[in-house]
Parts: C-alpha cells; structure tokens; sequence
C-alpha cells in the first residue's frame, strides 16, 4: 500500500530553519521525481520544490536561495531543509511524485507536516 509519511514540522522564529522529511513506501522515490508543495491557510496548494530521478533540482522564486531538497535512497525519504524562515512560509508541506499518485482514480497526498514560522 502507498504511503507518504510527512514529518518534522513545527513552531519556529523567523530566520530559523527546520527539516522536514517524507517517507515513501511502495515508491521508490530515486526512481520517480519528487516534489514538495506547500498550502498556506485559505491558499492551494504550491509546488515549491523539485528533485527528478537524475538528482536535478528546481525550486519556486519564493523558496530559492533558501530551501533545499534532497534525498536518502538508503531511507527511501525525500527532505525539504528550510533556512531563513518567514511568517509567510507558514504552511502544510505534503511531498508527492510528479505526476501525483493515483490510487483509486483521486490523487493521493499524505497528511502533511505543519509548518509555522512567528514573526
């Protein structure tokens, strides 16, 4: 059964940095390009940042400069480390592939981590 497992979320100041992580089960996330959205309160959800299977990165103007994704094959886990943190980073973050998992015709997220950064 698919599983993305989102974790590490948290309270943390501005200008402080957290790592979040996602664990994949029955994907193997080396494989698949990887993404990591952010939904802030009353907003859709955003990709923010991208790692394709060949290791390349991408990220969104907001996020560049000072998130970065990277990847355990080991630990078959996707992370998203988040420096200089702002309040308007303050979100749910959700990993998925790209395209986004299907199971039973929907797509599927996991239950996310919340992040929120304090002024």
């Amino acid at each position: 059964q698919v599983q993305l497992v989102e974790s590490g979320g948290g309270l943390v100041q501005a200008g402080g940095s957290l790592r979040v992580s996602c664990a994949a089960s029955d994907i193997i996330v080396s494989s698949n390009t990887m993404d990591w959205y952010q939904q802030a309160p009353g907003k859709q959800r955003e990709l923010v940042a991208r790692i394709t299977a060949g290791g390349s990165t991408t990220y969104a103007d907001s996020v560049k400069g000072r998130f970065t994704i990277s990847r355990d094959n080991a630990k078959n886990t996707v992370y998203l480390q988040m420096n200089s943190l702002k309040p308007e980073d303050t979100a749910v973050y959700y990993c998925n592939t790209f395209p986004p998992l299907r199971v039973n015709g929907r797509t599927f997220w996991g239950q996310g981590t919340q992040v929120t950064v304090s002024s």
